[in-house]
């Protein structure tokens, strides 16, 4: 079996996230996780969430380590990692009741961002909800100094990467049919933000 990866931000985050999806998934019944990194939140989140079915997903680099993670929990709820670029996936559509994806936005470049909203508004059932974590800029602003920073040393790797304005992410959701429906402060200066696929009768406005 391979060597399981370890996250120590992933291991502080796991409960608060969990505190919010408690309530935001208690009527889901599929999830597709969009770029299940080490496969920790994976593990933690449907061993307390029993009723749903998680469908974990990454670059193919990735997935042996979340199937590492998935042999050692045996959680019968957990499915395998699909291999995932959002540049390139295509998945049936409305095929899961909810979409969750942490701390991806500012390490994908902003043209993989338009790409993942646009997978998660495609593969969404209507009055489902995609799940974001991370850091965020809001009305032009960090929330923190150190958030600021971060942004710096993102950039500095690949100019591509960065913290990315909430407001520029809002429309990305629109055009792809999804609301924005909830935000949550979450420790270490994040955001837990929700989006809500429109039902079907909304797009029928106009006919």
């Amino acid at each position: 079996m391979s060597e399981k990866p370890f996250a120590p931000a992933t291991e502080r985050n796991a409960a608060a996230i969990l505190d919010v999806l408690r309530h935001e998934f208690r009527d889901v019944i599929t999830v597709l996780e969009i770029g299940s990194g080490t496969g920790q939140h994976a593990v933690a989140f449907a061993a307390e969430l029993r009723h749903l079915s998680w469908q974990t997903s990454d670059l193919d680099a990735n997935r042996p380590g979340i199937n590492a993670w998935l042999a050692e929990a045996a959680l019968p709820n957990v499915i395998a990692p699909l291999s995932l670029n959002v540049m390139t996936a295509s998945l049936p559509p409305r095929s899961f009741t909810a979409v969750f994806s942490a701390n991806t936005a500012h390490i994908m470049s902003f043209a993989a961002v338009e790409k993942m909203f646009a997978l998660a508004a495609s593969v969404l059932d209507d009055g489902g909800v995609f799940c974001l974590y991370g850091p965020f800029r809001e009305q032009g602003r960090f929330n923190s100094r150190s958030n600021e920073d971060f942004h710096r040393s993102l950039r500095v790797q690949d100019p591509a990467m960065g913290v990315r304005h909430l407001e520029a992410l809002d429309k990305l959701a629109i055009g792809g049919g999804l609301d924005r429906v909830r935000r949550y402060a979450m420790p270490a200066n994040n955001l837990l933000v929700l989006w809500a696929k429109r039902m079907s009768d909304d797009n029928h406005g106009d006919t």
